[in-house]
């Protein structure tokens, strides 16, 4: 069986270092008025009767299928996407953005290409980008590396950290396009190493290129879940589902567990991959699935928030809160999976 850590990618060890990096930091976070800590999607630093918002986060080796297909102006939008996803998971609406392109040495037209995307993303999104930083980095970067740090605003009164998430609660998947911006490495190495196909190889409905799939850009959640903002509805948790797949939900609260038993149809550059001899575990602990984004509240809530999702993009209750701290999923080929 193909895996991730086989990829060179191993999440586990990614997990200890993180605890380690994150154990030395939390002494500064008395500096200053901290409302939630690294362990949430965003931090929110209090300003009054607001708070800021902040978050940051790369593209990853989803850069090299765009150097494999020589496309550059979309990565860009994995940017955005990645930073303004997760700022939204505590309340908040994103505002702004600063970004940080590494690169091997400069290329005006590619950073043409990517500044294309960025500008697509924001506009999407409705920040602003308000500055960056461009570094050449020969000896340290290959090709290049894209990053960004948003912040985003939210009162006090209407921060969304996850605890009052209950067991009964349910679950409403809003869907992804495909991969976003996870699961790169053994993407690759199912496909291209170990399969031997290329970005130029049709999807086996025909109708794409692998190529194509892999680079589709990231989905932007802000309009659909500012609008839910807007509208006040009683919401106990927003997770972005991305590398770990729904075991992101346990970054919202301790104690309990979720029963994902409802999904939708699973994008066909997911079974694919897992025609590679890809353990289902393996793929539901590193990819989305079908699902970028969680909407939690109870039940009577939910009917209302989907309409109003629905407006934007395609949703469906897949699950419930539990109380016993598992996470089960019900897999597209008929098994069940605990986390």
């Amino acid at each position: 069986m193909v895996t991730y850590s086989e990829s060179g990618v191993d999440i586990d060890l990614e997990a200890v270092t993180v605890s380690k990096l994150a154990d030395k930091l939390k002494s500064t976070l008395s500096c200053r008025d901290i409302i939630t800590d690294s362990g949430h999607y965003a931090a929110l630093v209090k300003l009054g009767d607001k708070a800021i918002a902040m978050s940051t986060d790369g593209v990853g080796s989803k850069i090299l299928i765009a150097e494999m297909m020589n496309k550059y102006d979309t990565v860009g939008i994995d940017c955005i996407a990645m930073v303004v996803n997760d700022i939204l998971c505590v309340g908040a609406e994103p505002i702004a953005l600063v970004d940080y392109l590494a690169v091997e040495k400069p290329d005006p037209e590619r950073a043409a290409e990517i500044a294309d995307g960025l500008v697509k993303g924001a506009e999407e999104s409705r920040i602003a980008i308000i500055g960056g930083e461009t570094a050449s980095l020969p000896g340290i970067i290959k090709d290049f590396d894209l990053a960004g740090t948003g912040i985003g605003f939210v009162d006090i009164d209407k921060i969304i950290t996850g605890e009052n998430i209950q067991p009964g609660n349910v679950l409403i998947g809003i869907e992804s396009n495909g991969i976003h911006s996870n699961g790169y490495s053994l993407a690759r190495k199912a496909l291209f190493d170990d399969a031997g196909f290329s970005v130029g190889d049709k999807m086996p409905n025909g109708e794409t290129t692998i190529g194509e799939e892999l680079i589709r850009p990231t989905e932007l959640y802000v309009k659909p879940i500012v609008a839910l903002f807007e509208k006040e509805y009683d919401i106990n948790g927003l997770a972005h589902i991305t590398g770990g797949g729904f075991t992101n939900l346990r970054r919202l609260k301790k104690g309990v567990g979720y029963d994902i038993n409802d999904l939708p149809e699973v994008p066909e550059i997911f079974k694919l991959i897992y025609e590679q001899n890809v353990d289902i575990k393996e793929m539901y602990r590193v990819f989305n699935m079908g699902v970028g984004f969680v909407v939690i509240c109870e039940e009577r809530e939910a009917e209302k928030i989907m309409n109003t999702l629905k407006e934007y993009c395609n949703c469906q209750i897949i699950g419930k809160v539990t109380d016993d701290e598992k996470i089960t999923v019900k897999a597209f080929e008929g098994t069940e999976i605990e986390y």
